[in-house]
């Protein structure tokens, strides 16, 4: 039987810490919310390796380092709200819903969308909302955001995501495609995004994201 608070202590000590994360909010989120509770009961066991976890089809949780340094970069503050983008089964919407004042959960899979809602609501993540529609869309419904953190890869910032961003406001996300890409900061400011290189990441491509293949004679 899997010890899962002392897994969750270790995946803390031994995969958040060593790698510069230092904000004690982030670490106490880590520790506060069961990701075992996010996996599929068959691979629960799983749930704190240092990799990325399978929850369905083409939908993983982001390998645990990769996800704490994204949320330090992000900066979010108490009161902010903030787009889980892509947030799977919603493991890191109940994370950010520790960071932030109020939090939208996006996901494409209405069935996936359903099960994060489920265990969400049993775990009293009274100020996350869940909602299902297309990634590349955003969900302008819940704009303007403080934050947009996004639970995989991408090629390409849709404009309408940032347009959902306020003034001022960030956007976190893996950049590029597997096997490594760049963890990337985008930041709005007076209408235009600038971008800024982080660290060296990888996390699955998500579908809508890919850049348009050139055209070639």
């Amino acid at each position: 039987m899997v010890d899962f608070v002392q897994a969750r202590r270790a995946m803390v000590d031994g995969q958040v810490r060593p790698h510069d994360v230092t904000d004690l909010r982030i670490i106490a989120a880590l520790l506060d919310v069961p990701r075992e509770r996010f996996v599929p009961p068959a691979q629960r066991a799983l749930a704190y390796l240092d990799a990325e976890v399978p929850v369905a089809p083409a939908r993983t949780l982001l390998k645990p380092m990769v996800f704490a340094k994204m949320l330090q970069a992000a900066g979010i503050a108490a009161g902010e709200r903030v787009l889980d983008l892509g947030c799977a089964s919603g493991y890191s919407s109940a994370v950010l819903g520790r960071l932030a004042g109020s939090v939208v959960a996006l996901e494409e899979d209405a069935a996936l969308a359903r099960l994060a809602g489920e265990t969400l609501a049993a775990l009293g993540a009274a100020n996350v909302s869940v909602a299902a529609g297309p990634l590349t869309a955003g969900w302008a419904q819940g704009a303007p955001y403080d934050a947009i953190l996004v639970e995989g890869a991408l090629e390409v910032v849709p404009d309408a995501l940032t347009a959902q961003l306020k003034d001022g406001g960030r956007l976190v996300a893996v950049t590029g495609s597997v096997p490594m890409g760049k963890a990337t900061l985008y930041r709005k400011v007076s209408g235009r995004i600038t971008a800024v290189p982080l660290f060296d990441a990888a996390a699955p491509l998500l579908a809508g994201f890919a850049r348009p293949a050139a055209f070639v004679f």
